[in-house]
């Protein structure tokens, strides 16, 4: 029998982690901290993205060290292997998906955050009022009243769930806590446009609803949902026997950027008693832009509201938000603490409600600060002006595309979003699909810049989304070049070679 080998302790006479020589830490640590701000600091002077070497995965896949080997080594191999070959998204080149930039201060911030190791699941401190002043300012930012509640989440994706969960239990008519989704002889169906994010599907499979819950409901000539195909739904499902009990409208879809008619669907949710939830992950902070907040109007008025920080704010991941009109119907579905849980009074068991009792999670990171710092540090009207700085960079863009032959623009320029791509009359449509997909691997690759993609009715697009406080007009026009010049190099290959045939595939 092969027995487990004795852990050989060193002489400290302590077990404690912390440093035997607390000078020598700080050198250590000031020097790792200047690694981050050089890091940020010059940006511009590293690609984009690059990938990660073979060699790199292969040290990264070692086994954990039996015995350690000091902050010093490990600080080390952290800026050697891992800080190079990050996503990208604090470079002013980077415009995939919807990342936000991170910022200097939120350095800082994650610093204090870990220094203190504050768990918000509740209790009496002062992490616990910086969140709940966070979730009171944006209350109010939004419109909701001031006996809303909310919480802070890893993002809109969760906040999403917990939304939904609420949704779900408040409208049902059994008592969903205690009984569970089965014990309802009465098919629950949401509603949401076919641009609506994958988290609301994902959100009721986990709820027990299950993905056909969701009816997948068309969009205009704006990318927004046809509330009349809505209310056809509505009234097919209570003809049908289901029991229709919430609407997610959509601030800024993740193709286009497109906002739904929020006072719509508030006036058709009404009319049908269902819970409106609004998926607003950046859309929902053009509230911050100056002359840009009547495109959420409405927003005011949902039954749950989530959103990120982590994007258009520019707060270092993860950071985002949900806010409840109804605290009563967010207490009945998670509220309740075990008696190892108790309150009190007086000490550190006081506080009055904990943030357990908002959401599933007790253990709760302290999210609050780099947003609290954030704030602080920029204030609201500079975070409101890089809202809208980055829709004017997406407008001069399509502007720019509408200019070129080349180029072609697939869906109308909304918010920060800009979905275009390379165009050749030689080329079949599903030739300039894959045509398209290689410019934009070949700008990734080449650390030129880092654009996403989507599908605009079949037709796969180059989609541009400006979220880098750090971009520039200058980095939208260069990219832009890249992709006329890719696209008539990759082009004339393809038609040269024989794989602009429609069906080639490129290697």
């Amino acid at each position: 029998m092969t027995q487990e080998p004795k852990l050989d302790l060193d002489s400290r006479s302590s077990l404690s982690l912390d440093p035997e020589d607390w000078d020598a830490f700080r050198l250590v640590a000031h020097r790792t901290l200047d690694h981050a701000l050089d890091y940020l600091a010059k940006v511009r002077e590293r690609p984009v993205w690059q990938p990660v070497p073979a060699g790199v995965k292969r040290e990264l896949a070692m086994p954990p060290p039996l015995r350690g080997r000091g902050i010093d080594a490990a600080t080390a191999d952290a800026c050697r292997l891992i800080l190079p070959y990050a996503t990208g998204n604090t470079h002013p080149g980077f415009c995939g998906w919807v990342h936000g930039g991170g910022t200097t201060g939120g350095i800082m911030a994650e610093m204090l955050a870990a220094a203190m190791n504050a768990n918000l699941g509740g209790r009496e401190h002062a992490p616990v009022y910086v969140e709940r002043q966070v979730v009171s300012w944006f209350k109010e930012i939004f419109g909701f009243p001031t006996g809303a509640s909310g919480l802070l989440t890893s993002g809109t994706s969760m906040a999403t769930l917990n939304a939904l969960a609420i949704a779900r239990n408040a409208k049902a008519a059994w008592d969903v806590r205690t009984d569970g989704v089965a014990s309802g002889k009465t098919r629950l169906t949401c509603y949401a446009s076919s641009e609506a994010h994958g988290s609301v599907q994902k959100a009721l499979e986990i709820l027990g609803l299950g993905g056909d819950a969701l009816r997948s409901i068309p969009v205009d000539s704006d990318r927004r949902i046809s509330v009349p195909d809505l209310r056809s739904a509505i009234e097919a499902d209570r003809a049908s026997g289901c029991l229709p009990i919430c609407v997610v409208g959509t601030a800024g879809t993740v193709n286009t950027g497109a906002i739904d008619d929020l006072n719509a669907l508030a006036d058709t949710c009404k009319e049908y008693d269902l819970w409106f939830h609004v998926d607003g992950a950046f859309g929902a902070l053009a509230m911050l832009a100056p002359g840009m907040r009547h495109l959420v109007a409405g927003i005011e008025r949902a039954d749950s509201l989530a959103f990120d920080f982590h994007k258009w704010m520019q707060v270092p991941y993860d950071a985002g938000c949900l806010l409840i009109r109804d605290e009563a119907s967010h207490l009945a579905t998670f509220g309740g603490r075990q008696t190892y849980l108790a309150g009190a009074k007086r000490g550190l068991a006081a506080g009055g409600r904990w943030y357990c009792e908002y959401g599933p999670e007790l253990s709760r990171g302290f999210r609050a600060l780099k947003i609290w710092m954030t704030i602080q540090e920029h204030g609201m009207e500079r975070l409101g002006h890089i809202v809208a700085n980055h829709c004017r960079i997406a407008a001069s863009t399509a502007a720019l595309v509408n200019r070129k032959a080349e180029l072609e623009l697939l869906a109308p320029q909304f918010l920060n979003i800009v979905c275009l791509r390379y165009v050749d009359a030689d080329l079949p449509e599903d030739t300039l699909n894959r045509l398209n997909q290689k410019i934009v691997e070949t700008l990734h690759e080449e650390g030129i810049a880092a654009p996403s993609t989507c599908r605009i009715d079949g037709i796969l697009a180059i989609r541009a989304c400006f979220s880098n406080h750090r971009t520039e007009q200058s980095d939208a026009d260069y990219m832009i070049d890249q992709i006329v010049r890719l696209g008539r190099m990759e082009g004339h290959l393809m038609m040269h070679d024989g794989s602009g045939r429609s069906n080639a595939r490129i290697v």
